[in-house]
């Protein structure tokens, strides 16, 4: 029984359409989970609990309020590169004492909405960039290949500040050409 090519035609089409309408869920990079899975890097550790020198010392309780032992991360964060966390409680901007390192970095101005101008950039940028119908029925990724004439190549880099006398750390070994 043959086929007629018209027929083929229809069937090819309709399965491209069908295809078309899965959505955009398979953008450059697709990293949303979809079995519903907790996000372990959503999970934050407690601090361990401590006994106060004073019952009396410490707060009121609220509804909705902070608890002595909830995670802190961006605090702790501040802690640990050396700043000082009470700052970004008092909401007081940016410290004194990072005037001048702020000054400098915003030398040549700032553009206070960067984030979406840098997304308006990067969707023009990749627009044609995406997945083709084969690449989307196998749910393979294309962001890698989108940016690689972005790419740096470490290899490269690496030879080029040794060959310019820059000491450079242990590096791994370079992979094995194919």
């Amino acid at each position: 029984m043959s086929r007629s090519p018209r027929s083929i035609a229809a069937a090819f089409a309709a399965l491209t359409l069908l295809s078309a309408c899965g959505g955009s869920d398979y953008g450059l990079m697709n990293i949303r989970s979809e079995d519903g899975t907790p996000d372990e890097f959503g999970i934050l550790p407690t601090k361990p609990l401590e006994t106060p020198e004073s019952f009396a010392s410490l707060p009121t309780p609220t509804p909705g309020g902070t608890n002595l032992v909830d995670p802190t991360p961006k605090s702790d964060a501040v802690a640990a590169l050396g700043g000082n966390p009470s700052a970004l409680a008092e909401g007081r901007g940016i410290a004194s004492s990072d005037g001048g390192m702020v000054r400098y970095a915003s030398r040549y101005g700032v553009t206070p909405d960067i984030r979406s101008v840098l997304a308006q950039e990067d969707a023009e940028f990749r627009k044609g960039k995406g997945p083709l119908l084969f690449e989307r029925w196998v749910g393979k990724s294309v962001y890698f290949e989108a940016y690689r004439s972005q790419a740096l190549d470490q290899t490269a880099e690496l030879q080029r500040f040794r060959r310019a006398g820059v000491k450079t750390p242990s590096a791994p070994p370079e992979l094995a050409q194919d």
